[in-house]
């Protein structure tokens, strides 16, 4: 039970209960005491109306008297004067005064607590106004014997009532919480352990349904979290299989494009001057989608190999990627721009550059084509103390908003029809390979730019 919620909240109740049953137990044992002095100086002031009526009684009344108040003395003060009403000899000298006219209440229970905590019998003196003005000053003298014993039994009294109290208040307390918080956070316990054993199940995410604010909060965010797990997991798996799938494919395509290099090769000596320019090329493209097969199966399914850092020409480069994309083009009416200094040399891997930038200008060339509109692709290039910087801008209908949001994301960036999301993924992860980064700098209605940023302390 130490262990559990409720247990704890059933225990931590009852004691807090006591306690506050404690805080009211010690003035209400201070009142009782002032009452029962009280009481006793009421009756003794009744005793002495009977001297009153008549100046001789017995002395077997009077003792009579005396018993019945509880008390051996009655000094009653009327006009000024102190007269002793009835008198007995009591069992010792009076050891105490006290004074119930101006007590205050921090008095009181002082007083209390001592002749709680005293267990000797003493002979006190207690001293009051009359009841309805009966006199100027009533004092008794009396034993505190029976006044202990009440105090002593109006608290047993007090703190059984304050058990039971305490133990009903619990127990009410632990059924409503049990039926208010344990059993709702043992739903989301029970759902958790569900969803940990099969976790790709979308059928085991949790339904919020409690009413509790702060449970509830829990429960959308554990279905939040669980959303966002369960749709990770499916993720990585279709990347698994893709990643196997592309395996295959790459075994088998590398044998079709090492024969299509051959041919290439021997067309490397016709003496077509047509040929001739257009071979290299070639040889060039099926070069690289043999590197790209064998890169595959050598790194694996899922992960790019470290960039190959050399020093090239970056318009070279990019003179390349125009040309191919220009021919792509065909006869749509589509230009394409370079503003890159002839001089700029980058140290990079430029086969996984070329795939960037190629996979850049592809994206924003199939989109302006696909609006049927004329547009215009340039590729602009510079280069600061810590860095190179390399722009791709379109003129092209721009991205949609929900590409945006998930640009970089496998499955997720991709707006074109028959288009599978990786390309763009994959361009970020081979610029963050080299240190760098790729960013969309901006897109709207007039365009897209994107934006790749290469360090150069690290390419030194």
């Amino acid at each position: 039970m130490f262990n559990t919620l409720s247990g704890r909240f059933l225990i931590l109740t009852t004691l807090f209960v006591m306690l506050a049953e404690i805080l009211i137990f010690v003035p209400s044992v201070a009142r009782f005491r002032a009452d029962y002095l009280q009481d006793r100086l009421e009756r003794a002031q009744i005793a002495s109306l009977a001297l009153l009526a008549d100046d001789m009684i017995a002395p077997e009344l009077e003792a009579e008297l005396l018993e019945n108040a509880e008390v051996y003395n009655v000094v009653l003060r009327r006009d000024e004067m102190r007269e002793l009403m009835l008198s007995s000899t009591p069992p010792g000298a009076v050891t105490h005064d006290y004074d119930l006219r101006d007590a205050s209440a921090m008095t009181l229970i002082r007083d209390a607590m001592m002749r709680l905590f005293n267990p000797e019998p003493e002979v006190i003196r207690v001293i009051g106004d009359p009841v309805r003005e009966g006199g100027l000053v009533i004092e008794v003298t009396m034993w505190t014997a029976k006044l202990r014993a009440a105090m002593i039994d109006y608290g047993v009294n007090i703190l059984l009532l304050s058990a039971v109290i305490s133990v009903i208040t619990a127990l009410l307390l632990f059924l409503a919480v049990q039926r208010v918080i344990v059993r709702p956070i043992k739903g989301v316990v029970g759902n958790m352990k569900a969803y940990a054993a099969d976790p790709e199940d979308a059928r085991r995410i949790i339904s919020p349904a409690t009413s509790v604010t702060e449970l509830r909060e829990a429960e959308v965010t554990l279905r939040s979290l669980q959303t966002d797990l369960t749709g990770a997991l499916k993720q990585k798996e279709r990347l698994a299989q893709l990643g196997g799938a592309v395996a295959r494919i790459s075994h088998d395509l590398r044998n079709v494009l090492t024969t299509a290099q051959l041919f290439a090769d021997r067309m490397e000596s016709s003496e077509d001057p047509m040929v001739k320019r257009v071979v290299p090329k070639l040889v060039n493209s099926i070069t690289r989608a043999v590197s790209l097969c064998e890169n595959t199966l050598a790194f694996g399914k899922a992960e790019e190999p470290a960039p190959t850092m050399n020093r090239f020409n970056l318009a070279e480069l990019t003179a390349d990627i125009i040309e191919s994309e220009r021919l792509s083009a065909g006869d749509h009416d589509l230009s394409f721009a370079e503003d890159i200094p002839a001089g700029l040399t980058l140290r990079a891997d430029p086969e996984q550059l070329y795939r960037v930038l190629s996979n850049l200008v592809r994206n924003a060339r199939q989109a302006i084509v696909a609006s049927g509109k004329p547009g215009e692709i340039a590729l602009q290039a510079s280069e600061t103390e810590t860095d190179w910087q390399i722009r791709v801008v379109d003129t092209g209908p721009g991205l949609p908003k929900s590409s945006q949001d998930h640009l970089f994301q496998p499955f997720a960036g991709t707006n074109r029809k028959g288009g599978s999301g990786l390309g763009m993924a994959i361009s970020a992860e081979l610029v963050r390979g080299h240190g760098g980064t790729l960013e969309l700098e901006r897109t709207d209605d007039t365009g897209t730019a994107f934006l790749i940023t290469l360090p150069r302390d690290i390419a030194q």
